[in-house]
């Protein structure tokens, strides 16, 4: 994809791009919805069917089976129409279950319908659907008319008509035979299913417009997490991948908070167990349905796993701990927690894990691959304390041990010692974890996934140690994969190259062994950000990354994030990063141009509008040609550039530095901006005139190594990176009121202005010079 070039927009609807039609309650489109710690799935078993697994853990628990008046889910080019009005549908379908309470029992599946009444009141309505039931209590026909439908328990005694013409929602309620409302504790979980079959929909309310476009594939790939898309159908979650752009593997992290079974201890708790199984019921069917989506058009999966689980279900001597014995605790609310790499208990669960998702990779006919997705030593962001000191790590780390209060600045060699040794620790454990996945599938693709702004934070130069340990390095994985969402969407593009350049040379994975995940947008409010995402990615593809992931599918529906790609053959700014034969272009001549309307009015006077805010220049470079080897040298070149379809670096020789003529680069020749506390890019300028009226133009194409840049006068030898085109890109945003300044020598972009390159022999010979010109090209 490295000749493609990736641009985005933010869909906030539909705008004459492809619809079709999807029939009102249609299998793909039904969510779930439960409280911790219960769990529950849905997928599509055929076109009309669905089914629901649930695992109840109190006599409170109720999971909702959803359908929803407007699509909150889809992206908005693949969304159903909303449409509140049910009056004109029917509603049939066949109800089997098992493991919940019956259809003629008190509880039993009910239907919530919340909306507003005829007045515009808010409403809730519970329409008993054993009263519209046809058959047995566990296997039977449902028939409703949304136009003639009654609620309340006993019928005609307890009716309470529905007016359904203004509904927001509607659900059916999924209860364990021993729900009481309340909050008792079971023993054990108590596994519970129904199927919705032969669903039909008629009337004329029963159809909807949705969308139904196919977006060309623009070479990303999708990477998402079941903790943030647990309660759709994989089937929709896949299609809208597919119609979206995305090919290649999906990255699926499985999530910390809802794969786990769950025992109930001693203290009434609930933690992760392994008694009998590893993966609780309604999610290995929801991952089962996944893996064969995926592979059924045409995705790989690559399955990630981390070191975080839930913490108020995980074993306390599995966590990390800081040295005064908090635990590693997320800023997520609730909090996650992280696993000690030293505890063999809490390593050979994660071991079990990997192996129960590989397992259904294999049974959908998937190539095994697997990821261990941020494995690290948690440090507590408030005071940079490491957690390295759980009783697991005290043990193992032994003599090692030594106190280090706080991860950033300087470290002594005991400290250094001590996070070698922890290094070494979480080397062993991904290690021991990918051995288990290979004993499992010895062909199995491998990928470590590293997050570099904690394991790389400036502030913190030992902490690589720790958390980037050299036991990592290739050949450890098959596959580096790189993440810094925090630097992207914070505007530091800077440390992203600089961070990556220091992995991949930390831990040697070539570039086309590397992955990138770009994103994510946590909050719809930054949606800003996807501009700084979308240049991180189309950064990864230029570098040869072998794969660039877009993070995550939930941000990108809610957004409208829809990107897309074109040749860069077909890009009027196609460019060779390559200089002109300086000896030819040194006797060129220039001739800048301004493109200027001129209105002249009867009496003389005259109106003047200038299109351009900047000068255009042309240049000659033919009286440079000295000699055949001159034209040789041109002919090779003009070939190279294939005419005027590539551009490419020329010195104008009147106006190459940020300085007078002649002049070494000052790091205060021109100014740039002035900060504000914020921002951390700052594109190159060079100013001709004085004050208001200066004309300003835009330095793309600085020289290497000649760029000089102050902050109020004073020189930084550090803390800034040129990332390309002329953008400088500090690690930290100026404070505000600063001026920032710089200096450089540069280069134009230009291109032949001609695919015709003329040069007569004779009249060379006769010291005619020949023509060659060239154009200035935009950036």
């Amino acid at each position: 994809m490295s000749g493609r070039r990736l641009d985005y927009w933010l869909a906030d609807a539909r705008g004459g791009q492809e619809t079709g039609f999807l029939k009102r309650f249609a299998p793909t489109h039904w969510t779930v919805n439960f409280p911790r710690p219960m769990m529950a799935s849905v997928v599509t078993t055929a076109p009309d069917a669905l089914r629901v697994d649930a695992v109840f853990y109190g006599s409170g628990d109720l999971a909702g089976l959803i359908w929803e008046a407007e699509d909150k889910w889809s992206h908005p080019l693949l969304a159903y129409e909303t449409a509140r009005d049910f009056r004109a549908c029917r509603l049939r379908f066949r109800w089997r279950s098992g493991g919940i309470r019956r259809l003629d029992e008190t509880h039993g599946p009910t239907l919530t319908i919340e909306g507003r009444d005829a007045a515009g009141n808010p409403r809730a309505w519970y329409v008993r659907l054993w009263n519209y039931a046809t058959g047995a209590a566990e296997d039977a026909e449902i028939a409703l008319d949304f136009g003639d439908l009654v609620g309340g328990y006993l019928l005609p005694d307890e009716a309470d008509p529905v007016w359904a013409g203004d509904v927001d929602r509607m659900f059916i309620s999924l209860v364990p035979p021993g729900y009481d409302a309340g909050d008792t504790p079971f023993a054990v979980g108590q596994a519970g299913w129904a199927e919705l079959s032969e669903l039909r929909c008629d009337g004329s309310g029963s159809v909807l417009v949705v969308g139904d476009v196919m977006l060309p594939e623009h070479g990303l790939s999708m990477a998402t997490g079941y903790d943030d898309a647990y309660n759709q159908t994989p089937e929709r979650l896949v299609a809208a991948i597919h119609a979206l752009g995305y090919r290649g593997d999906i990255n699926h992290y499985v999530g910390m908070s809802h794969y786990f079974r769950l025992e109930r201890a001693g203290d009434g708790g609930l933690y992760a167990s392994l008694a009998g199984g590893v993966l609780n019921g309604p999610c290995a069917a929801w991952h089962d349905d996944f893996a064969r989506r995926a592979k059924a058009l045409g995705f790989g999966v690559i399955w990630s796993l981390s070191y975080e689980l839930f913490d108020a279900h995980c074993w306390g001597d599995w966590k990390q701990r800081a040295e005064n014995g908090d635990p590693a605790l997320t800023g997520w609310e609730p909090p996650s927690t992280l696993l000690s790499p030293a505890h063999a208990g809490a390593m050979a669960y994660l071991q079990a894990v990997a192996g129960a998702f590989v397992a259904l990779a294999l049974e959908a006919g998937l190539p095994a691959k697997f990821q261990v997705g941020e494995p690290w030593w948690w440090v507590i962001p408030a005071d940079g304390r490491p957690c390295l000191y759980d009783d697991a790590a005290r043990a193992a780390l032994g003599g090692a041990l030594v106190s280090i209060p706080d991860i950033r600045g300087p470290k002594d060699a005991g400290q250094q010692a001590m996070l070698d040794a922890a290094g070494a620790l979480l080397a062993g454990s991904t290690a021991a974890l990918c051995a288990a996945v290979k004993a499992m599938a010895p062909a199995a693709v491998t990928h470590l996934l590293a997050y570099l702004p904690t394991i790389l934070d400036p502030a913190a130069p030992e902490a690589k140690r720790a958390n980037l340990p050299t036991g990592w390095a290739a050949p450890a994985f098959d596959v580096l994969q790189l993440e810094d969402y925090d630097w992207v969407t914070g505007g530091h593009e800077g440390l992203t190259a600089r961070g990556v350049a220091e992995a991949t040379a930390r831990l040697g994975y070539p570039i086309e062994e590397q992955h990138y995940f770009s994103g994510f947008v946590l909050m719809p409010e930054d949606a800003a950000q996807w501009r700084a995402i979308a240049r991180a990615a189309q950064a990864a593809v230029r570098r040869g990354t072998a794969a660039t992931f877009i993070w995550a599918l939930p941000q990108v529906a809610r957004d409208g994030f829809t990107c897309f790609a074109w040749e860069e053959g077909d890009d009027m700014q196609a460019f060779d990063d390559v200089a002109f034969p300086l000896a030819i272009g040194r006797e060129a001549s220039v001739a800048p141009a301004f493109s200027t309307q001129v209105i002249e009015s009867v009496s003389g006077h005259e109106r003047r509008s200038s299109d351009w805010a900047d000068a255009r220049l042309s240049f000659d470079a033919g009286p440079g040609v000295r000699s055949e080897a001159d034209i040789a040298a041109l002919i090779a070149f003009f070939r190279a550039r294939r005419g005027a379809a590539r551009g490419f670096r020329f010195t104008d020789p009147y106006d190459d530095r940020s300085g007078d003529a002649g002049s070494a680069p000052s790091p205060v020749d021109q100014w740039l901006g002035v900060g504000d506390g914020v921002r951390t890019t700052y594109q190159l300028l060079r100013h001709y005139g004085l004050g208001a009226e200066a004309q300003q133009r835009r330095i793309t194409r600085p020289v290497a190594g000649t760029i000089r840049v102050a902050i109020d006068g004073v020189e930084q030898h550090g803390g800034w990176s040129h990332e390309g085109l002329g953008v400088i890109a500090f690690d930290a945003a100026p404070g505000d009121g600063v001026v920032v300044t710089a200096g450089y020598r540069f280069d134009v972009p230009v291109r032949f202005a001609e695919d015709r390159l003329e040069i007569n022999r004779a009249t060379f010979a006769a010291g005619e010079a020949p023509s060659v010109p060239l154009v200035e090209i935009r950036e």
